[in-house]
């Protein structure tokens, strides 16, 4: 059976759901990858329009906000019917790339360089994790699995629950402050995000190892992305952050 892994959308079960495929109707982590490439591509072409239109000075928010909503629901579908990945992913990513292309705009603005700054850390933690994985520096064992599980479940209730409380004027101490409990705060989110990374290159090298039908690479694909997406915005606004207190 498959590990528990702490990203919501690459469930435990999911490939047990799946039959056995042999030869071309097989998943493959080659395959995966280049899945994984064509779905980053799309959504950085999408978020890069975005960035275009909020500097030429178009009001880019209500298509960010169309996008976060269009990616959200496709996630959902995603997540409980795998067999629409295919098809659902490349539209999934043009969402999530207008949300994200409108947000990092915006911290941009507040803070010159800070985006590349993001970009470039998040790229570097998922290589420094792949390595790191693939020599079983770390391994994804179920103590591991069950342990990143529990924290980023912890996460989504927090940020849950700020969201409500928000609603009624009210606000969890420290969580958005730049102070230095607020920048540990956002430390330890973004070990928890980066940590999902290894769980999800283990339940895409299982699916692999147990020959898991051939659209569970867009799947794998796009677990993977929503992992890289929550780590990107982490460390945006954990920059943001120490960027404030200068």
């Amino acid at each position: 059976m498959i590990g528990r892994s702490g990203n919501p959308t690459l469930r435990e079960n999911t490939f047990d759901r799946s039959r056995q495929f042999d030869g071309m109707n097989a998943m493959t982590i080659e395959g995966t990858v280049n899945k994984s490439f064509i779905t980053l591509v799309i959504l950085l072409g999408s978020a890069f329009s975005m960035w275009m239109l909020y500097f030429d000075g178009y009001n880019a928010m209500p298509l960010a906000v169309g996008g976060a909503v269009i990616a959200f629901a496709l996630g959902l579908i995603i997540s409980f019917v795998p067999t629409a990945s295919p098809y659902l992913v490349p539209i999934y990513a043009i969402g999530e790339g207008m949300f994200l292309g409108a947000i990092s705009a915006q911290y941009e603005t507040l803070y010159n360089g800070i985006v590349m700054q993001a970009a470039l850390l998040t790229m570097g933690v998922f290589f420094a994790l792949l390595v790191a994985y693939k020599t079983r520096l770390i391994r994804a064992t179920e103590n591991f699995k069950l342990g990143v599980f529990a924290a980023t479940g912890g996460v989504a209730l927090v940020y849950l629950l700020s969201f409500i409380l928000r609603l009624f004027g009210v606000t969890i101490p420290y969580l958005h402050s730049n102070s230095w409990i607020g920048v540990g705060i956002s430390l330890v989110i973004v070990i928890i995000a980066a940590l999902n990374l290894v769980l999800d290159f283990d339940f895409i090298e299982n699916g692999a190892q147990q020959g898991a039908p051939k659209y569970m690479e867009w799947y794998g694909a796009f677990g993977l992305m929503v992992t890289l997406v929550w780590l990107y915005l982490e460390i945006l606004r954990l920059l943001a952050k120490l960027a404030s207190r200068d």
